[in-house]
């Protein structure tokens, strides 16, 4: 079965910077892009940014391009997330996700890592 396990998350003030992991178990990593979602306290769920398999191109939502990037270790069947100047509004539930036929909102992901942006 499909496993994904993120870590990193915590509480960083405005302008900090996090780095998330996501550890892939369960099917082959290296065959598929990887997505990073979030949800904030009250909203839906939101892509953040994506990677294709090999890890040759990547894709950020607006409100993140220039301050996060996305990469992957195939070796370690691992996806990350640095995020750097933040901002209170990136405050959320940060999940790993697997698509399921090219849909990430609907696919698989893991429990999640709190991101909290406070001063």
């Amino acid at each position: 079965d499909v496993e994904l396990v993120e870590s990193g998350g915590g509480v960083v003030q405005p302008g900090g910077s996090l780095r998330l992991s996501c550890k892939a178990y369960g099917f082959t990593f290296t065959n598929y892009a990887m997505a990073w979602l979030r949800q904030a306290p009250g909203k839906g769920l939101e892509w953040v940014a994506d990677i294709t398999k090999g890890g040759d191109d990547t894709d950020y939502a607006d409100s993140v391009k220039g301050r996060f990037t996305i990469s992957r270790d195939d070796a370690k069947y691992t996806l990350y997330l640095q995020l750097n100047n933040l901002k209170t509004e990136d405050t959320a539930m940060y999940y790993c996700a697997k698509s399921i036929g090219g849909d990430f909102i609907n696919g698989h992901r893991g429990q999640g890592t709190q991101v909290t942006v406070s001063s």
